[in-house]
């Protein structure tokens, strides 16, 4: 059903801790869903690097003349053998008109060049049929004689029960009275004459007669640059199975794209996800030669943020984040321009902030099935959720439609925080213990400095590695525990913040990036979504 194109002939682009997947070029056929009306008809994807194109069959005019024609009258002659050559389904008690669902090879409607699987009946020897139930269209195409004149019109949307299987009730006799089914094929091309004669032969063809050729138009294209791509019901945290819709920068959808299998889908959601990928990281890239070294942008992109209501229900909602310089950016839409950077709805300092993988418990492969997570070769099912823990307490929570997504998030994350620490090389706190105003100085090189505000005497200093455990109240005063060189004994430091949880995770972000400048490889082994990735 589909087919990728090959890679390009140059090894894959690299920003410092990101290796790019090839770009994709890929076609298919899917179902497109509307879930208010719950209709759905196929069209054809054709994914290039920077477009996701929607194509709809329709019939057109190949000819010299008659181009612009959207119906078409054709006169079948009704062979001994094979009858009209063709199938219905559909009519007016479904609310859809009645559709040639199948037009059989060598037969009379065939052989007219003329008609199509998707036609729409619009008229039978000059009777209208529009609004004609499928019985009665059926009935007066038995009828009509040896020579049957029909008007057609393709429908681009067609219905999806066309992809329904073949299967003709049967052909009634001319005295039956059993009623065909409008789901299934009433088959018109086995009600011809008994005689087993050979059919006549075609009539010749008619100079300047026109031609017409069924064939996949494009309809609408999305633009990839900026897109995002999302599986989530509106409004609620429920998935798709097996679909997702691409939204572009300007508005623009692909509408709810069905897949057959699990396997199609996971193989478009990769895809497309990684065309949007490579597409983000040239835009980095552009924005990256206007920004000064240590105001880079170091990974961006769509995440899904867990909003609680009043009610204490769940929405989410589509929230754009950039790693940029010493800040983690928050915004409603993404910036397109460097002016759009001040633009942002929040914005965090790096060492301030704790990123956490929701680590899923997966004692079997059973287990991971039920929460989503699958073999690569069997999809990606998700959700993948991390949440980003921020001062006073405060925290997002987000999710990613792919594995690979969660892990990119991470190490990034992990990376730009590290950098912004190497860049700052300290920061200081103000504190207080026993009504004595003090400050606290978390120093890449030094450790731990703690210093009276008013005189700047250091009361005491302690390395990282002396550190040995730490308590808090949850409010504002933490314990510290740290061994002291000589004796070996421990030495309790009590002190109280007003942003008690800024200042852990500052503490967090400096003994985690000092700990990676020694052995880095220690940072990759704790890696969650590594080690799910490798059990999976």
């Amino acid at each position: 059903m589909s087919a990728e194109g090959p890679p390009p002939p140059a090894g894959p682009r690299r920003l410092p801790g990101r290796l790019l997947v090839p770009v994709r070029t890929k076609t298919g056929v899917v179902l497109l869903h509307d879930e208010a009306s719950g209709n759905a008809y196929a069209v054809r994807l054709k994914l290039t690097k920077e477009v996701l194109t929607i194509q709809t069959q329709d019939v057109i005019c190949v000819s010299a003349s008659n181009r612009s024609a959207n119906h078409r009258t054709v006169t079948l002659r009704r062979q001994p053998v094979g009858g009209l050559g063709l199938s219905i389904k559909g009519g007016a008690e479904y609310r859809v008109p009645a559709v040639i669902s199948k037009v059989f090879k060598g037969h009379a409607a065939d052989r007219t060049g003329m008609l199509f699987t998707g036609d729409a009946v619009l008229q039978v020897n000059g009777i209208n049929v529009g609004n004609s139930t499928h019985e009665e269209v059926v009935h007066l195409l038995r009828n009509a004689g040896d020579e049957v004149t029909i008007t057609v019109e393709h429908l681009r949307e067609a219905p999806s029960f066309l992809k329904l299987p073949l299967g003709s009730p049967g052909p009634p006799s001319a005295h039956s009275s059993r009623a065909s089914s409008p789901l299934f094929d009433s088959g018109l091309h086995l009600n011809g004459s008994s005689s087993h004669t050979a059919p006549s032969s075609p009539p010749s063809p008619v100079a300047n007669e026109p031609k017409y050729e069924k064939r996949w138009l494009d309809a609408w294209s999305v633009p990839l640059s900026m897109a995002r791509i999302s599986r989530y019901r509106a409004g609620a945290e429920t998935l798709r199975p097996d679909a997702f819709q691409v939204v572009a920068l300007d508005g623009v959808s692909s509408g709810l794209l069905q897949f057959p299998s699990t396997q199609e889908h996971a193989g478009w959601l990769r895809a497309v996800s990684a065309n949007i990928s490579d597409l983000t990281l040239q835009t980095m890239e552009m924005t990256n030669k206007c920004c000064s070294p240590c105001d880079q942008v170091v990974h961006m992109g769509w995440v899904s943020e867990r909003l609680e209501e009043a009610d204490r229900s769940q929405t989410f909602r589509p929230t754009f984040l950039a790693l940029k310089g010493p800040s983690l950016y928050v915004f409603c839409t993404p910036p397109v321009s460097i002016l759009d950077w001040v633009r942002a709805e929040k914005t965090y300092n790096l060492c301030e902030v704790l990123f956490k993988v929701d680590k899923p418990q997966l004692p079997d492969a059973c287990s991971r099935a039920n929460l989503g997570f699958q073999d690569p070769d069997f999809g990606d099912q998700g959700p993948h959720c991390f949440s980003v823990q921020v001062g006073r307490g405060g925290s997002h929570s987000f999710s990613v439609e792919l594995g690979s997504e969660l892990a990119e998030w991470e190490v990034h994350f992990q990376r730009a925080t590290f950098m912004e620490v190497q860049r700052t090389g300290s920061r200081t706190y103000v504190c207080s213990w026993r009504g004595r105003t003090l400050c606290l100085t978390v120093d890449f090189a030094l450790g731990f400095t703690c210093f009276d505000s008013r005189t700047k005497n250091v009361l005491w200093r302690y390395k990282f590695s002396q550190l040995k455990g730490s308590s808090d109240d949850g409010k504002g005063r933490v314990r510290l525990l740290f061994q002291n060189l000589d004796t070996k004994q421990i030495e309790t430091k009590e002190l109280e913040f007003q942003d008690l949880t800024a200042v852990l995770h500052c503490v967090h972000s400096f003994m985690a990036a000092k700990v990676a400048s020694v052995d880095a490889a220690f940072m990759d082994s704790q890696s969650v979504t590594r080690k799910f990735m490798h059990s999976s």
